[in-house]
C-alpha cells in the first residue's frame, strides 16, 4: 500500500488525517511542520505528500517548492490540505508545484478519493 507523508502543525488535524488514511490502508508518516517534513523527505521516500499551508518554520507553499527540488519528489503528488481557500493562495500552491488543493474541514471520503485519483 502507498505511504503518505502528512504535514500539519495541529496535533488534532494530524490525528484525524492519520486515522482516515490508516483506516483506508495507507502507511502514514507524520510531521509537525515543513522543516520536519523536509528532513523526513530527504531520508525517506513516500508515494504522496499531504501538507497544510500555515505552519511554523517552513510553510506549506515553501515546502512544496523545496520538495520539488529533491530528485525523489520531482514528480510525486503533493496535495495541500488547508483552511486557505483564496484563489491567490491556490495559485501560489500551483506555481510552487502542488498537484491539488483540498480545503479543511475535509470530508474523509473526498480526501480518499482524491488520493486514489492522484496515486493511480
Amino acid at each position: 500500500m502507498a505511504s503518505i507523508l502528512a504535514v500539519d502543525d495541529s496535533p488534532s488535524m494530524r490525528q484525524m488525517v492519520s486515522y482516515t488514511l490508516e483506516r483506508a490502508g495507507y502507511d502514514v508518516v507524520l510531521a509537525n511542520d515543513g522543516l520536519e517534513a523536509l528532513n523526513i523527505a530527504q531520508n525517506t521516500s513516500v508515494n504522496l505528500v499531504l501538507t497544510d499551508v500555515n505552519m511554523p518554520n517552513i510553510d506549506g507553499i515553501t515546502l512544496v517548492k523545496k520538495l520539488r527540488q529533491l530528485h525523489d519528489y520531482r514528480y510525486k503528488p503533493i496535495l495541500i490540505l488547508t483552511t486557505e481557500s483564496s484563489t491567490e493562495k491556490k495559485m501560489q500552491g500551483k506555481e510552487a508545484g502542488a498537484t491539488g488543493w483540498i480545503v479543511k474541514p475535509f470530508d474523509p471520503d473526498q480526501l480518499l478519493s482524491t488520493l486514489r485519483r492522484v496515486l493511480d
